[in-house]
């Protein structure tokens, strides 16, 4: 076990200077041709959201509220949800959200191991794979909708040909602890509430990372979500940094098309689920993070 636990974090290891390096994808694995959508579609009529949460219910449940709030009114969208049944207020949430109804929504809450769970890769492989929709976004818990998400994003994808795409611009918050009122209140305050007592400002990607992966159906189904990198389909004791981001993007050979989609927001949050809680590592990070925020903000 020790050994084969030594040869996947060394997997891992190599893994990320290749993915840096000029050594192209193709030469170690099965990947698109080209970047471009060979079969265009027209307006999406199918878009599925997937979600990670381990013990992020206070963080979810602006997610899912989001979505009930601002359910598009002429496509379907089904929200893929991952979670582990040990982690008690998550499985409280779902089961809550389970029971309310809305048009043009879907839920597709998913048990996994904790372990499985905790390797991020894992979940969306399985729901790249087995998604039926036009395209399939990858989101994390924090990630928030508004009013006019939905309608811009059916907008923008209509016709979109690039294989990968992302919202360019999205409202981030300043970071907030596990203290603060909008997370001990997430039931009670709203994502507008929530974004003005957390001080947010708009932020700029540029490329499709974390939880702005736009990815169309066709692309997800044929090669998953890093499916023939082994080591990224392992499953893990604790949450880790996803370098599967950046190897998910050399797979494809784009770094995803920028797209011009509104009210999408982030929760940033001090605490870090790969972190040990209150340990003095957790600690230093946590200040670290705190003090780079105060200075980018001034």
């Amino acid at each position: 076990m020790a050994l084969r636990s030594w040869l996947q974090q060394s997997k891992e290891f190599i893994l990320r200077f290749a993915v840096s390096s000029p050594v192209p994808a193709s030469w170690l694995y099965d990947v698109p041709e080209s970047t471009e959508i060979e079969d265009l579609t027209s307006t999406p009529e199918h878009i599925e959201i997937v979600s990670h949460c381990w013990n992020y219910s206070h963080l979810f449940v602006y997610q899912l509220k989001s979505l009930l709030d601002n359910a598009p009114e002429d496509f379907k969208v089904t929200l893929t949800g991952f979670y582990c049944p040990e982690d008690k207020n998550t499985v409280a949430l779902i089961k809550e959200y389970e029971s309310k109804q809305v048009d043009n929504i879907e839920w597709n809450f998913i048990a996994l191991n904790k372990g499985d769970l905790l390797r991020r890769g894992i979940g969306r492989n399985k729901a790249a794979k087995e998604t039926k929709a036009d395209w399939i976004w990858f989101t994390d818990c924090d990630l928030l909708f508004g009013e006019n998400t939905f309608p811009s994003l059916k907008q923008t994808l209509r016709k979109e040909s690039c294989i990968l795409a992302f919202p360019e611009q999205v409202s981030r918050t300043s970071l907030v602890s596990e203290e603060h009122d909008v997370l001990c209140n997430g039931k009670e305050t709203s994502v507008e509430e929530c974004l003005q007592q957390a001080d947010f400002t708009t932020h700029t990607f540029s490329k499709a990372s974390g939880p702005v992966q736009i990815v169309h159906g066709d692309t997800a189904r044929r090669y998953g979500y890093c499916e023939q990198i082994d080591c990224y389909q392992q499953p893990k004791d604790r949450w880790v940094k996803t370098y599967e981001d950046r190897a998910f993007r050399w797979l494809l050979g784009t770094h995803g098309k920028p797209l011009n989609i509104d009210d999408v927001s982030i929760i940033r949050h001090v605490e870090k689920g790969r972190y040990k809680k209150n340990s003095t590592f957790s600690e230093m990070r946590k200040a670290n993070r705190q003090a780079k925020d105060k200075l980018l903000a001034k």
